[in-house]
């Protein structure tokens, strides 16, 4: 049972058996080698806290288990996409979810200006084409929305992009600012949130949606 109601998810015929034949689990990050800390999870739920319209419809991009959004929020709708069937289906945060490998479609199943906000959360170093998805983050956002970008120093080893492996913390936040600026976004801002008191660290890129690129226009 979903929040709000029951889970509608949109999988035409192809798409589910394609997700059923995956064997690239590139957003599974639910090892304990790529699991945040609950210390670190509780820094995301107040970011988001922070961050999130009240009352909007809200995208989780690489969606698990749970989006880790806080829990007395009253978000108007709930969406979200990944590639792991199972984790969609018992998240009891999502109203419908969508499965689909970004890294093979970069294309987002949704409308323009449909969100409000959107949250990708300890998997942004999975993406094979981050600035793509980031771009399409920008359509499928009304201008002004933001996009919560979190991530912190935990990744299955072999799964990253080659890039990330080797940058230190404050070159990813270098590198995802650099995808943003590539594209439609404004107020962009590198935050870190790591808690006190020890735990694992949790860094932040945020930006603003300035709405869909026109047709023909190149970033």
């Amino acid at each position: 049972m979903a929040r709000g109601g029951v889970i509608t998810p949109f999988l035409p015929a192809a798409a589910d058996a394609a997700a059923d034949r995956a064997t690239d689990r590139s957003f599974q990050h639910d090892s304990a080698f790529a699991r945040i800390d609950g210390a670190a999870i509780a820094a995301v739920t107040n970011l988001y806290r922070e961050i999130l319209p009240p009352g909007g419809a809200i995208l989780d991009v690489m969606s698990g288990w749970v989006p880790h959004l806080p829990p007395e929020a009253p978000y108007r709708r709930v969406v979200g996409i990944g590639i792991e069937r199972k984790a969609l289906q018992e998240n009891p945060f999502l109203d419908d979810w969508r499965v689909q490998d970004l890294n093979s479609n970069p294309i987002l199943p949704f409308g323009t200006g449909e969100f409000d906000g959107a949250t990708l959360c300890a998997a942004v170093q999975y993406l094979a084409r981050p600035a793509e998805v980031i771009r399409e983050l920008s359509r499928v956002l009304r201008p002004g929305a933001p996009l919560i970008i979190t991530f912190s120093n935990r990744c299955v080893a072999t799964k990253p992009i080659a890039c990330w492996c080797l940058l230190d913390e404050a070159g990813h936040l270098c590198l995802i600012a650099q995808h943003f600026a590539a594209g439609k976004w404004a107020d962009i801002r590198c935050l870190d949130r790591t808690p006190e008191g020890g735990g694992q660290p949790l860094y932040a890129v945020i930006g603003r949606s300035l709405g869909a690129v026109p047709p023909g226009e190149s970033d």
